[in-house]
């Protein structure tokens, strides 16, 4: 059974939500570093053989490390569940956003990858509401598009890569 979503949602307007557009989220980042551990346990329970992943002194003098599989980014930003003194991990903008709707479907999905991410990086990411659609039909019910850009950098600043992403936010079984 998945957890109720929306008791972390925030509720308005659409016009409150269209205030929004252009907020940034506060920079949230990672409680660990990009490691060799989890690089390779993707690797291996996706039984892929590229070297990138598996040879040490092969993605060293490649990338200066082993890389991250693609698929890993949004993974090194996930809050762990819990930390020793620690607060309540930080929630994605679009869940700030404040619309009607009690859940959402992830609509698409874009990545560019401006640098490769190594063992060793430490990311941080800043999430910006881009759009919010006026309200759609559609088989699933009435609802919103939202749409967000992450930006990941590493320490140092260096943008590592970007993400749009669009969720369709609505009630379910609120068609008419």
């Amino acid at each position: 059974m998945s957890p109720d979503l929306s008791s972390r949602l925030a509720f308005g307007t659409y016009e409150e939500a269209l205030r929004m557009v252009g907020a940034k989220s506060e920079p949230r980042t990672a409680s660990t570093a990009v490691s060799a551990a989890r690089i390779q346990l993707f690797a291996s329970m996706v039984r892929d053989a590229d070297p990138a992943y598996w040879d040490g002194e092969f993605a060293r003098r490649r990338w200066g490390g082993l890389l991250a599989p693609p698929a890993l980014l949004i993974g090194w930003l996930i809050a762990l569940p819990w930390e020793p003194g620690g607060g309540a991990p930080g929630s994605s903008i679009a869940l700030r956003v404040p619309l009607p709707g009690t859940t959402f479907i992830n609509a698409s999905n874009d990545v560019e990858f401006l640098e490769p991410i190594v063992e060793g990086d430490l990311l941080t990411v800043v999430d910006e509401l881009v759009s919010v659609s006026p309200e759609k039909r559609t088989r699933l019910g009435a609802g919103h598009f939202v749409e967000t850009l992450e930006t990941y950098s590493r320490r140092d600043q260096t943008v590592v890569a970007e993400s749009r992403n669009t969720l369709f936010r609505f009630t379910p079984g609120a068609s008419d």
